[in-house]
């Protein structure tokens, strides 16, 4: 009798442990930083104002650089990078093969050159944009590393020696 009653204890339990994995009743909810990221919902209404705010900032500091002949751009809106370390001539840069910022490499690998440079962008077998016929490539890591520096200088930031 005893063997029966385990027996069917142990059917019961495993039957209600079938059903329950069967309709998902103890199955794991998805975690709430999960569901915001697949929304995709952008950021607050307040952080949004900010960040506008900020770009108009850049526009105007960007229009000073060119003013004073210091920021030319290859690429359609603005170079953040270039504008944050004091202009860069990204048009100049790609003339001389010299290699170009990480923004406006980007920007290029990306389809955003401004007309006049678009015209003579194309990709070479290898997947790579060139500008003329020359691969671009990125500034020496040198001229990043000053560049750098000097975006440290205007954000008020220390850099290491």
């Amino acid at each position: 009798m005893r063997k029966i009653s385990n027996g069917l204890v142990m059917s019961i339990v495993l039957t209600a442990g079938y059903v329950a994995g069967s309709v998902g009743m103890f199955s794991v909810q998805g975690l709430s930083a999960q569901d915001k990221a697949d929304e995709n919902q952008g950021p607050s209404k307040d952080t949004a104002l900010k960040i506008t705010a900020s770009l108009d900032a850049i526009k105007v500091a960007a229009d000073a650089l060119k003013r004073e002949g210091r920021y030319a751009p290859a690429t359609r809106g603005l170079n953040l990078f270039g504008v944050s370390v004091g202009g860069v001539n990204a048009r100049d840069d790609l003339e001389k093969g010299r290699g170009v910022d990480p923004e406006t490499f980007a920007a290029l690998y990306a389809g955003q050159a401004s007309a006049e440079v678009q015209e003579h962008i194309e990709r070479d077998d290898r997947g790579r944009v060139t500008y003329k016929g020359k691969v671009v490539r990125l500034y020496p890591i040198s001229r990043l590393t000053r560049l750098f520096k000097e975006q440290a200088k205007y954000a008020g930031q220390e850099t290491a020696p």
